[in-house]
């Protein structure tokens, strides 16, 4: 069995890492949850990296914002977790591990052998609409609970204030997204098809 290559991954880490971070500030600005690239990214670190190399990925991009850069969608700073939108960033590691796990579930020798085009795509697809969930999932009840309790600390311009209800947050922080996320799934799965037969981001 090839070992892994362990400089390559801490520089494949260290890319997606950066470029959840880029895709931070592509975004279009919506109320309260912006629409931003950062889940297609998320979603190819599963892909390509797998489920520990994914989620580790991830987790360092949290860190250092967490430690003071810049590079959230609305800022950075220990601070920004109580922005109601900090459990979106605490399902990226979450969402990028479990793509990597079903993938292995459903494609057993994901790197080596060769899969028909139609499963190997139907497979990522599959593992990267539940990775996907995985983001909702903890963002729509970190985003609930931060705004039942009162954990923003900029109320004025809260959410609470203008009478949101479950349903509301809902629509707000899952509904409007279904579109644009189903887009970055299709379009994720196929890029990860191309690039997998391309070899490019083998990890030994």
């Amino acid at each position: 069995m090839v070992q892994p290559n362990k400089n390559k991954i801490i520089i494949l880490i260290s890319i997606f890492a950066s470029l959840t971070a880029v895709g931070a500030f592509i975004k279009i600005p919506l109320p309260y949850v912006p629409i931003t690239l950062q889940t297609f990214v998320v979603i190819m670190s599963g892909n390509l990296l797998g489920a520990r190399y994914g989620a580790v990925s991830q987790i360092l991009y949290i860190s250092i914002g967490l430690l003071g850069a810049p590079i959230f969608a609305l800022g950075g700073g220990p601070g920004y977790i109580f922005q109601p939108t900090f459990g979106y960033l605490l399902g990226y590691p979450v969402s990028a591990f479990f793509i990597g796990v079903i993938i292995r579930l459903l494609l057993p020798d994901f790197e080596n052998k060769k899969y028909s085009e139609v499963r190997f795509f139907s497979s990522l697809l599959i593992s990267d609409l539940i990775g996907v969930l995985f983001i909702f999932l903890f963002g729509l009840s970190y985003f609930y609970l931060n705004l039942k309790y009162s954990f923003y600390l900029n109320l004025e311009t809260s959410a609470l204030n203008t009478g949101m209800d479950l349903k509301s947050i809902v629509r707000t922080g899952f509904l409007v997204f279904i579109p644009m996320d189903l887009i970055k799934v299709a379009l994720a799965s196929l890029f990860t098809v191309k690039l997998k037969r391309l070899q490019i981001f083998r990890l030994a």
